[in-house]
């Protein structure tokens, strides 16, 4: 022991060194930077899971709407371009229904809308939108031995999501 003006400091009473001190802050940081590299994780996998999840509703509703429309339908008409389906029927109350399905560009230019117009005898239509973010060269609707294939691609910042839908349309349909 030494006894000074002091008091009594004791020889194994030492405080923290530099290259402790180093140590410490050193390990903190790797602490710190694993917690923060996990939490960046955790938000990235949550964005392309919820990116991915817009792409299936949007194509499920797609293809939902066009398959209930397709077996209403006693004509169809298979287009080019934007209006790329239009079909037609008569109800049982002689009510004539038409609905044409066109892509638009949506406002970032890469994808499209995927709008529905629907007229009952020659009235203003009513348009709806049935899908955003639809990518136009994998959306298409074929005739292949009566029955319509509709398949439509979505595509959500890098997340996409593809469906095939067959329809077979009601009998005496064109």
């Amino acid at each position: 022991m030494i006894s000074g003006r002091l008091g009594v400091i004791q020889r194994d009473q030492r405080g923290l060194t530099l290259v402790e001190l180093l140590i410490a802050i050193m390990l903190a940081g790797a602490v710190t930077g694993g917690i923060t590299m996990t939490i960046f994780q955790v938000f990235n996998m949550n964005s392309r899971t919820s990116n991915h999840m817009i792409a299936i509703r949007q194509v499920q509703h797609a293809g939902k709407q066009v398959s209930q429309d397709l077996l209403q339908a006693q004509d169809v008409v298979l287009g080019e371009g934007s209006g790329f389906l239009t079909l037609t029927w008569t109800d049982w109350d002689d009510a004539q229904h038409e609905i044409v399905y066109t892509l638009e560009n949506m406002p970032s230019g890469e994808f499209m809308i995927l709008w529905r117009s629907h007229s009952v005898n020659d009235e203003e239509p009513t348009v709806t939108l049935v899908a955003e973010y639809i990518d136009p060269d994998q959306t298409r609707c074929v005739q292949t031995d009566g029955a319509f294939t509709f398949t439509v691609t979505a595509n959500v910042d890098g997340q996409s999501e593809t469906r095939e839908y067959e329809v077979m349309p009601r009998s005496g349909s064109q």
